[in-house]
C-alpha cells in the first residue's frame, strides 16, 4: 500500500503521467470514498490552501479523475458504474453518520443524563448482535438497495418497452403490464424496506414503521385533496379531528393498560396535572407511606371498575370502614378529605375542595403559566432558524410567535384539565353503572376537542398523537386477545408504506408536503439533494440526466 501511495503522490504535478500504475485496491477505496467532483471541490477549498508538504502528496483533480476512472467495470457502462459507486458512497456515509450519532448519544446519556450507575452489558455482546451496529447496517442497506433496485427496475422497464420485447409482452401481458408501469421502479425499489428486519424487533422498529405509515396516509390525503375530492369540505374539517379519538384511546390505556402506554407521554400528563394529582405534603411524617402518582391512577381504575363508589367520610364516621381493602393505599389522601364530597373519585382527586368547578378553575390558574413558560422557551428556540423573518418584519413575526405559544398552551392545558375534570362531570351527570370504564375514553375525547384552537396549525401534533395512539391500541389489542400479532408485521407495514410514499412522490411530488422529505426521497432515488416539486417540467432530466449522484 505504501508503494501505491508513493505512485499517486509522485504524479501530482502538472507534468505527471496519468498512466502510472495504481493499486486496484487503492483505486476502489478512493472511488467508493469520494467522487471526482467532490474531490475537486475539496481540492479547491482546502487542499490547495494546505502546506506545501500536503500539496506534494495529494494528486491534482485531473489526476484523481484518471485514477478512479481507470479500470471501471464495462458490464454496466460508465454511467452504471458511476451510479453504483455513488450508491455505495452514500450508504457508507450514512453508516458512518448513524454509528457516530448513536455512539455520541450513548456517551451523553450514560455520562450526563443517567442518574444511576449504568451496567456495561453491551460490551459483552458480539458485534453482530449490537443494536447500534444492526441499526446502522439496516439503514445503510435500505439506502443502498433502494438505489440499486430502482436502477434495476428502471432499466428493466426500458428494455421491456423496446420493440425487441414485443414477443414477451404478448406472451405475458399481466407481467409485462406490471413491469412496464410508470410506478414499477418506485414500488420495486421499496422492496429494500425489508432490510429493516436487520434491526431487532423492538420499540424503535415499530415506531419507524408507524411513522412511515402515517406519513403515507398524510401524503395520500394530500393527493386526494389535490385532485379535488375535498373541495367542498366544511371549514371545521381537518386533521385536528384525529386528536379527540387519539386522546380518548390514550387516556383509557393510561388508566387500564399502562404497559401499553408511552411512558414519556404519561410523565408529561402527570407533571402538568396540579390540583388533580395530590403530592406528598411537606409536613407529612416521613415514616408514613404516601401513594405515588401511579398508585392514584391505579386506584381510579379500581374505582371505575367498582362502578364509581360513593365517598364515606372518616371524619363523620370514624368507626366505620370507609374504604375497601383493595383501596387502602389511598387512605392518606381520602381520610382527611372534605366531608361534603360525595364521590370517592372526587375525594381522591381534590380532597380539600368539595367544588369540582372551583377545582377546575384552580387547575387553570396553576397550570397555564407553567405550560406557557415552557412553550415560550421551546417555540422561541425552534424559531431561531427563521431569524430572517424576524429581521424583515419583527412585529408580524413576534405576533405570530405569540399566537402559536398561546394556542399551544391553551390546547395542552385544556386537554389535560378537561380530561381530569370530565371524571367529576360524568359523576354528576351519568348513573354509576352507565359506562363505568368507557367514560375514560369519553373524557379523553372531550379533552382532545381542545385541538380545535389549533385546527389550522396543529397537523403535526395531531399526527404525533395518532401515531402514539396506533402503537398503544395495537399493543392493547394483542394483550387482550382482540387480534394476533404477525411476525415481522412492522417490517411488512414499513415496506407497504414506503411503496405508497414512493408512488405518490412519482405521481405528484407536491403531495409530499415536506421539503426535507422530498429531498430525502431524492437522495434515496439517487437524484441528489433536489426538490422535484420546485423543478419546472422537463428540468429534472437537465438536473441529473443520467440519474447519477455525482
Amino acid at each position: 500500500m505504501s508503494s501505491s501511495s508513493a505512485s499517486v503522490s509522485s504524479s501530482s504535478g502538472n507534468g505527471s503521467n496519468p498512466e502510472r500504475i495504481v493499486d486496484p485496491i487503492l483505486r476502489n477505496a478512493l472511488r467508493y470514498t469520494i467522487s471526482p467532483r467532490e474531490y475537486q471541490l475539496l481540492h479547491s477549498y482546502l487542499l490547495s490552501r494546505a502546506p506545501s508538504a500536503v500539496k506534494k502528496r495529494t494528486p491534482a483533480p485531473r489526476r484523481y479523475d484518471a485514477i478512479v476512472s481507470k479500470g471501471k467495470g464495462t458490464g454496466g457502462g460508465k454511467g452504471g458504474d458511476d451510479y453504483n459507486a455513488a450508491a455505495i458512497r452514500a450508504s457508507l456515509r450514512l453508516a458512518v453518520v448513524t454509528m457516530s450519532g448513536l455512539k455520541a448519544w450513548e456517551l451523553v446519556s450514560t455520562k450526563f443524563l443517567s442518574r444511576r450507575t449504568v451496567q456495561k452489558t453491551q460490551n459483552k455482546l458480539p458485534i453482530w448482535k449490537s443494536p447500534n451496529v444492526r441499526l446502522t447496517c439496516s439503514l445503510s442497506f435500505i439506502l443502498l438497495f433502494h438505489r440499486l433496485l430502482r436502477r434495476f427496475f428502471t432499466r428493466l422497464r426500458e428494455s421491456l418497452l423496446t420493440p425487441e420485447a414485443k414477443g414477451f409482452r404478448r406472451r405475458n401481458p399481466r407481467v409485462a403490464k406490471s413491469l412496464t408501469s410508470r410506478l414499477a421502479p418506485a414500488i420495486g425499489s421499496s422492496l429494500a424496506g425489508f432490510f429493516l428486519a436487520v434491526y431487532p424487533g423492538d420499540q424503535l422498529r415499530i415506531t419507524i414503521a408507524i411513522y412511515v405509515f402515517t406519513r403515507a396516509l398524510e401524503f395520500s390525503y394530500n393527493y386526494l385533496e389535490e385532485l379535488g375530492y375535498f373541495r367542498n369540505r366544511p371549514s371545521w374539517f381537518g386533521s385536528w379531528m384525529l386528536m379527540p379519538l387519539s386522546c380518548g384511546q390514550l387516556l383509557h390505556a393510561f388508566v387500564f393498560d399502562r404497559d401499553c402506554f408511552p411512558t414519556a407521554y404519561g410523565r408529561f400528563i402527570l407533571s402538568n396535572s396540579p390540583e388533580y394529582i395530590q403530592k406528598r405534603p411537606e409536613s407529612y411524617p416521613k415514616n408514613l407511606q404516601w401513594p405515588g402518582t401511579f398508585d392514584i391512577v391505579d386506584s381510579l381504575a379500581q374505582i371505575s371498575k367498582a362502578r364509581w363508589l360513593p365517598f364515606t367520610s372518616p371524619i363523620l364516621f370514624p368507626n366505620s370502614e370507609t374504604l375497601p381493602r383493595s383501596l387502602t393505599a389511598i387512605a392518606p389522601i381520602t381520610s382527611p378529605a372534605h366531608p361534603a364530597i360525595k364521590n370517592l373519585s372526587c375525594a381522591l382527586l381534590h380532597p380539600n375542595d368539595p367544588s369540582c368547578m372551583r377545582t377546575y378553575l384552580s387547575y387553570w390558574i396553576q397550570a397555564f403559566p407553567k405550560v406557557a413558560r415552557f412553550f415560550t422557551l421551546f417555540l422561541t428556540l425552534l424559531s431561531i432558524p427563521r431569524y430572517k423573518t424576524f429581521l424583515a418584519s419583527p412585529l408580524a413575526a413576534t405576533n405570530n410567535l405569540a399566537k402559536s405559544i398561546l394556542r399551544m398552551s391553551l390546547f395542552i392545558c385544556g386537554s389535560i384539565g378537561t380530561s381530569w375534570g370530565s371524571i367529576c362531570l360524568f359523576q354528576h351527570t351519568f348513573p354509576r353503572s352507565f359506562l363505568p370504564t368507557q367514560r375514560w375514553f369519553l373524557g379523553g375525547f372531550l379533552g382532545g376537542m381542545w385541538a380545535f384552537v389549533q385546527r389550522k396549525h396543529g397537523r403535526g401534533n395531531a399526527l404525533y398523537s395518532a401515531r402514539m395512539s396506533l402503537d398503544s391500541l395495537w399493543k392493547v389489542g394483542v394483550k387482550r386477545g382482540w387480534w394476533k400479532g404477525v411476525k415481522n408485521g412492522d417490517v411488512l407495514l414499513f415496506v407497504a408504506s414506503l411503496a405508497a410514499v414512493n408512488a405518490l412522490y412519482e405521481i405528484s411530488p407536491k403531495s409530499v408536503n415536506s421539503g426535507v422529505a422530498r429531498k430525502g426521497l431524492g437522495v434515496m432515488r439517487g437524484e441528489g439533494w433536489v426538490d422535484r416539486a420546485k423543478l419546472m417540467p422537463g428540468e429534472e432530466k437537465k438536473k441529473n440526466p443520467k440519474g447519477r449522484d455525482e
